[in-house]
């Protein structure tokens, strides 16, 4: 199926009702977030990279305007404008990586209103995913307090693409590793795994399968000690990791029951059994929250692996995210819906320290201490640069986090900061109300009988 297929009914059907009247002048569209879900004291802009490419590939072609056709019921010749349909405008956007707050664009595009109409579907759902996650991860990162956190989300995750970018964002956002191997290998990142219960029970003891593990594997291994018994798991674990002298750089891990009190426990009994270097993982139904409380609990946790709820972003899996039109054929719009008023005209967010940001026009200058977000990434269809590396993103991420108060960082109860709009974007938005307003009462006017 092609990607051009991926878009909500109706944009095809205002597409084609622009094309039959000729309305195809730039128009620019802005994605944002209205608000920021419950415990989240900013975001973590992310899925640029998707948006891109498939803006890049876009092209609608006769499969696909028999499949619109179709769809709608039409004769094909109704729908024979949209072919040969590829996006040539242009796309300002925040890196990926960068910390990003409500009511900012993430992206920008401006094409002609046909093209720039039919991608909104698919540039909304890549962002909005993405910035999801990437925000749920990098909060399990600030949680673990330098601690190594690992991705396990595969499994789980809402389809194996959801699984890809739920790994990629993790190591965007600090993540030391993943058990996606598919993953780990584009993304050069490393691949990490233990064994599951299923691989215990099927040996007759557990010692027979640490051992088998173990002549499997040479080298540090990791033995999930929690199928039967934990504590009798681990003390099977040490006399097997010490009767093979594979000590040095293996674990165990705790993956049910009360993590810390079971760390706890594990440690006392590595450490009597002479095997101080072998690491405590610990995974089951972890996320920020429970990577918080166990860092503060003090237990002697060495690596947090955090999967489904992460994954999916378990407690905010969506964001209040829009993409909307403001402006056309050089005219600024704007929504005026209640709870749902938009700002007209192309916009740039200026960084000021401790992100007390800007939301101000595309074309005005930035204020003395203020640096734009939004860069110029694709133009005339084609992008300006190379795709950044995941090292790139993760430190750009890493710099902005600096700069964020400690409030926003907290992860319960965060306070997060509010941007700003610039004295020229307030006038723009005034007129355009007033206007707006004037015309709808003219309309009144001409249709009252």
């Amino acid at each position: 199926m092609s990607d051009a297929l991926t878009t909500d009914l109706y944009e095809v059907t205002m597409a084609m009702s622009y094309l039959r009247e000729g309305m195809t002048a730039p128009a620019t569209f802005s994605l944002f977030v209205r608000e920021l879900p419950p415990d989240r004291g900013f975001l973590v802009a992310a899925g640029l990279e998707s948006a891109l490419a498939h803006l890049a590939a876009l092209q609608v072609g006769p499969e696909d305007v028999d499949a619109f056709a179709a769809a709608l019921h039409r004769p094909r010749r109704d729908l024979e404008p949209l072919l040969g349909l590829e996006f040539t405008g242009s796309v300002r956007a925040v890196p990926e990586g960068r910390v990003v707050l409500a009511g900012e664009p993430l992206l920008e595009v401006t094409a002609p209103l046909p093209q720039a109409q039919i991608v909104e579907t698919y540039v909304l759902n890549v962002l909005s995913h993405q910035t999801a996650i990437a925000s749920k991860a990098v909060r399990c990162v600030l949680a673990a307090a330098g601690h190594p956190v690992v991705d396990f989300s595969l499994r789980r995750t809402h389809g194996p693409q959801a699984g890809f970018q739920a790994a990629r964002l993790g190591a965007l956002t600090g993540f030391a590793g993943t058990s996606n191997v598919a993953a780990a290998t584009a993304l050069g990142t490393p691949a990490v795994g233990t064994m599951a219960h299923s691989y215990v029970e099927a040996f007759r003891t557990e010692e027979q399968a640490f051992r088998a593990f173990a002549r499997a594997h040479p080298g540090p291994v990791t033995l999930l000690v929690d199928t039967y018994d934990t504590e009798e798991g681990v003390r099977t674990a040490a006399r097997v990791l010490r009767d093979l002298d594979r000590g040095p750089g293996s674990a165990v891990r705790l993956d049910s029951g009360d993590l810390g009190a079971l760390a706890e426990r594990s440690r006392l009994l590595l450490d009597t059994a002479g095997l101080p270097d072998v690491r405590i993982v610990v995974s089951g139904g972890l996320d920020e929250f429970a990577v918080e409380d166990l860092v503060r609990s003090g237990a002697p946790v060495d690596t947090y692996a955090v999967g489904t709820r992460v994954g999916v972003s378990a407690d905010a899996p969506y964001l209040d995210s829009a993409y909307k039109m403001v402006e056309y054929d050089g005219r600024p719009v704007m929504k005026l819906s209640s709870g749902k008023v938009t700002a007209p005209g192309a916009k740039q967010v200026f960084r000021r320290r401790r992100c007390a940001d800007v939301i101000g026009l595309a074309d005005e200058p930035p204020p003395s201490d203020g640096v734009p977000l939004l860069e110029t990434v694709m133009r005339d269809g084609q992008r300006t640069g190379a795709s950044p590396t995941v090292d790139v993103c993760r430190q750009r991420l890493a710099a902005d986090l600096d700069l964020l108060p400690p409030a926003a960082r907290r992860i319960r109860a965060p306070r997060a900061p509010g941007a700003t709009a610039s004295a020229r974007l307030g006038a723009l938005t005034d007129r355009v109300r007033r206007d707006v307003a004037h015309g709808a009462a003219v309309s009144a006017i001409r249709e009252d009988p």
